[in-house]
């Protein structure tokens, strides 16, 4: 799938939710998923962004890594998880938006797993349903 399109998969995740959800788009699109300390290197068709929210924002460490993106990355699909807002969608919009680099309409956004709330979240379906997103993105 990914061998028509140079797709890379980068994520941010302090309690390994996110990177759950990265490494299963990184199977599927056999691709190696890779912490956002990683940067991009030559052109890219898709990159898949993963990050969650933390204290209402998106973690400075995906801030500096969008930061350092150019016009190279084509698309920008974002996918997320949180225990309680909504996904990182509008803050990567905005932060793409004063790059001048697209992001996907389609997102992927679930719950997560924190302290007592939602347990075993990213679960099984939502990491069948995550490797089906990425699947469509890319085809």
């Amino acid at each position: 799938m990914a061998a028509t399109k140079k797709v890379e998969v980068r994520y941010y995740s302090k309690t390994g939710n996110t990177a759950k959800l990265a490494e299963a788009i990184g199977d599927e699109l056999l691709v190696k998923a890779k912490s956002v300390e990683v940067p991009i290197e030559g052109d890219v068709d898709i990159l898949f962004l993963g990050s969650s929210v933390y204290g209402a924002g998106v973690d400075n460490k995906v801030k500096t890594f969008i930061n350092s993106l150019d016009s190279r990355v084509k698309t920008v699909v974002n996918f997320s998880t949180a225990a309680i807002l909504p996904s990182t969608y509008g803050q990567i919009k905005k932060l793409l938006g004063e790059k001048g680099i697209a992001l996907e309409v389609r997102e992927f956004h679930c719950r997560g797993e924190f302290k007592f709330m939602h347990k075993g979240k990213p679960d099984a379906q939502d990491i069948k349903n995550v490797r089906e997103f990425a699947r469509k993105i890319v085809s």
